[in-house]
């Protein structure tokens, strides 16, 4: 068990492994049984005669029953072994069978209702078995260089054949997803009821493309990579048109899964070549197996090419962005909010994982091309949101300069940094991670605010829209005003917290150049999100703004943005803690 970006000594302290294999996944397993839970509930409570409450009550018990035995089954089994984690973990499988079942008894006239509370509690409990796993590995690997202060880091694991990694970058990235998903979760409630889009799916989509996203940053073999990102894409595809009678909705599924297939056409041609290289689709193994080589040849460069292709689409870097801005249009808003957020923090999790661990070999081939991709991806989203008057368009864009900031932690993770020494890798990685999850927040929230004066307008939200409603409604428009200039990296934000983090990497690792193109970019930005909240607080009303109708008192939605806006708020004034748990996390399995 080893870290790559822990030199030059390395100590492993007293570790606890985990005492079953698939404990490895559990996050995944957890989300993808609350997923078929969900979708049990919904479909039993179907029937040819309409709905029938009965048999989703029935369903229910047989569901807890079955998962009840199994329960019974494994504390048999392990009971009498010493210091196994089973017995306990049973144990609080068994309750949540209860619980299910307590629920389904309470919600079974509001099917809608039950599986958003039963998909929240799954999220809720992914989040704490990451916990758990986080708190088993935390502290097991010590990293002393240079005279420096010895630091602990979280310990890395390969299970399942090595196909699965237990590792800081899968535990973090495991947080951003499941965050994403509560957050969600009551805004596409609201959402969803006051477009009449509410379809039962909507839940266990969501569940099965969070399974795919915390697997894809767990994924330690390009073949269980391609597996998670067409389980999470197959679910996208779904929800970006689940509004069936809206046409902008199904063109923007349609442009997804086309353009999607292709790119997973692309990455899958850049495994098969890989293989054919490496001789293994181990990504530890490729990259040792790279490291053979005396000079890469024509295939080994093509495969290069396809991986680096395939990542781009996924993570959304120029020029292979342009499927962003219409899905992200075009999809239900708060699928808009998840898919900008968690999928980009999953993406780029893989990409770091491929590229520095099998591809590390060939870094002076892929870092000056990915040092391109930044600079065009920066200036690029940030100078096309300019021109836009659709505030999704808008946050596409800024997505996908977002998208160029984070590639510059991507090309400064290097053997050696700027000054010498060995750590630039890890602090990369751990301002890769930072960033991510400060991302998470700010993007789901500010989709979030648009969900809500969306409900309100009946139609697509644009900058005239938006003039005078920050007097209108206080509280939205200044959550969306919050976000925005944590978006933009004003200072007390969490977004200056993550930008600073991101930035310090590229200067430790030398590429100068490219953090002053993110500082223009940034002040590009910041041009656009002051635009936004200057429609919102300063220009007079438009009559499509004085034809909204006013919102209830009590709104699910402004659970889901007031728990990103105080994380943001947090985050920005007492980042300590989240910047130390994302240093710890800079490390891989391999």
């Amino acid at each position: 068990m080893t870290s790559l970006f822990v030199h030059p000594v390395l100590a492993q302290t007293g570790a606890q492994i985990v005492d079953f294999p698939w404990a490895a996944i559990s996050p995944e397993l957890v989300l993808f049984g609350v997923g078929i839970l969900a979708l049990l509930l919904d479909t039993a409570g179907v029937t040819p005669t309409g709905r029938n409450n009965r048999n989703r009550l029935q369903a229910s018990f047989v569901a807890g029953g079955v998962i009840l035995a199994c329960c019974g089954a494994a504390y048999w089994q392990n009971a009498s072994t010493s210091g196994s984690n089973v017995p306990l973990l049973a144990g609080i499988v068994a309750i949540g069978a209860v619980v299910q079942f307590g629920l389904t008894a309470w919600l079974k006239d509001t099917p809608r209702r039950l599986g958003a509370v039963i998909s929240f509690l799954g999220f809720a409990a992914a989040l704490g078995v990451t916990i758990w796993q986080w708190q088993t590995y935390a502290g097991q690997l010590v990293a002393v260089s240079g005279g420096q202060d010895a630091v602990a880091l979280v310990g890395t694991d390969s299970l399942l054949a090595g196909m699965a990694a237990v590792d800081g970058v899968a535990l973090f990235t495991r947080f951003s997803v499941c965050l994403a998903g509560m957050i969600t979760i009551p805004i596409g409630f609201a959402y969803m009821e006051e477009r009449q889009i509410h379809r039962g799916e909507y839940y266990p989509l969501l569940l099965f493309a969070a399974t795919g996203m915390t697997l894809l940053a767990a994924a330690n073999d390009l073949i269980l990579v391609f597996i998670a990102v067409e389980i999470l894409s197959l679910a996208l595809y779904v929800m970006a048109g689940l509004a069936k009678r809206d046409l902008n909705s199904q063109e923007s599924a349609m442009k997804y899964f086309l353009l999607g297939a292709f790119s997973s056409a692309l990455l899958l041609y850049g495994i098969a070549l890989c293989y054919g290289v490496a001789g293994s689709t181990n990504i530890p193994e490729v990259g040792r197996a790279l490291a053979s080589l005396t000079a890469p040849d024509g295939l080994t460069v093509v495969a290069l090419v396809m991986l680096l292709v395939g990542f781009a689409f996924k993570t959304a870097l120029v020029p292979f962005h342009f499927w962003t801005p219409d899905v992200y249009q075009g999809a239900p808003t708060p699928v808009t909010g998840f898919m900008a957020a968690a999928t980009k923090a999953a993406a780029f999790a893989a990409f770091v994982r491929v590229f520095v661990g099998a591809l590390a070999p060939l870094q002076w081939i892929w870092a000056p091309v990915i040092i391109g991709v930044a600079v065009v991806t920066m200036i690029g989203g940030a100078v096309l949101a300019i021109v836009q008057t659709d505030v999704k368009r808008i946050l596409a864009y800024s997505a996908v300069a977002h998208a160029g900031y984070v590639a510059i932690g991507l090309v400064s993770i290097s053997p050696l940094g700027a000054d010498g020494t060995r750590n630039a890798g890890r602090e990369s990685v751990g301002a890769i991670l930072l960033y991510l999850l400060v991302y998470t927040f700010m993007s789901v929230g500010s989709f979030g605010v648009v969900a809500f004066f969306e409900r309100r307008l009946k139609k697509a939200v644009t900058l005239d829209d938006l003039r005078g409603l920050g007097r209108r409604y206080p509280q939205p428009a200044m959550a969306m005003g919050l976000f925005l200039i944590s978006l933009a990296g004003i200072p007390g934000t969490a977004g200056f917290t993550a930008k600073f983090a991101i930035f310090r990497a590229g200067i430790d690792a030398g590429q100068l150049l490219l953090v002053i193109v993110g500082v223009v970019s940034s002040v590009i930005a910041a041009f656009f999100y002051l635009r936004i909240i200057a429609s919102m607080f300063v220009e007079d009303e438009s009559t499509a703004s004085l034809a909204i109708a006013d919102p209830p008192r009590s709104d699910a939605a402004m659970l889901g943005i007031g728990l990103a806006a105080v994380a943001v708020v947090v985050l920005g004034v007492l980042p300590g803690a989240l910047v130390s748990l994302a240093q710890q996390a800079g490390t891989f399995a391999g």
